[in-house]
């Protein structure tokens, strides 16, 4: 199953370094983010596993849960959780799900068929798609989707760009502009006119008729 942006993000049951959880229950009412690793004990998602567990309470001020997912059954990812602190100097406190027989890489669309059903024998090369991040609304639809090679590590500061820009265009009709930050500019959507576009924002910049800008709603 190949899965699209405002797709349904495929609801599970998985273990977790937390408990058992139900996905789209965990979620409840905001947002996720879930964001997969090939293998424990790898050096690029070591790093970002401790970013992620440094920045958790940014991600928390935004009204969004995050959770890691690797291959690899639980029991190893409390063993990993002992390195990241020891290399990063922080402490995972959010969960990371265990995908031992691969059923959640799957209906992520992160493996294929032919990937069998036993993380026991994959390395780390053999699970390199596995390197996805997933941003889900209250809807539970996915919002934003992209992926990594293993040697790249991740940008998560850009991913918590991402989840401002789509908070915003959440409640506002509005759309953000390139390399957008919170409280520059953005821009009225084609689908308001020029009269309703006054009635919400005061006025508004035109610098083509199809790209009006205006100030950052409240």
């Amino acid at each position: 199953m190949s899965l699209r942006i405002n797709d349904i993000a495929p609801d599970f049951e998985a273990d977790t370094t937390e408990g058992t959880i139900q996905f789209h229950d965990w979620i409840g009412d905001g947002w996720a983010v879930m964001f997969s690793h090939p293998k424990d004990f790898t050096p690029v998602c070591t790093t970002e596993l401790g970013y992620m567990a440094s920045v958790a309470g940014d991600f928390a001020a935004r009204n969004t849960k995050i959770i890691g997912i690797s291959v690899d059954p639980v029991e190893q990812h409390h063993k990993w959780k002992e390195d990241i602190k020891s290399a990063t100097g922080s402490s995972v406190g959010y969960p990371m799900i265990g995908d031992p027989d691969l059923r959640i890489s799957k209906l992520y669309d992160m493996l294929g068929s032919e990937a069998g059903d036993s993380f026991e024998g994959r390395t780390a090369m053999d699970n390199q798609t596995v390197r996805s991040v997933f941003v889900i609304g209250p809807d539970k639809k996915i919002k934003m989707q992209m992926s990594y090679p293993m040697t790249t590590g991740r940008n998560f500061d850009e991913i918590l760009r991402v989840i401002d820009s789509l908070q915003l265009t959440w409640a506002h009709k509005v759309g953000t502009p390139v390399n957008w930050k919170d409280g520059d500019d953005v821009i009225v959507v084609p689908a308001v006119s020029n009269e309703d576009a006054i009635a919400q924002h005061g006025s508004f910049d035109a610098k083509l008729p199809y790209l009006r800008m205006v100030k950052q709603p409240k």
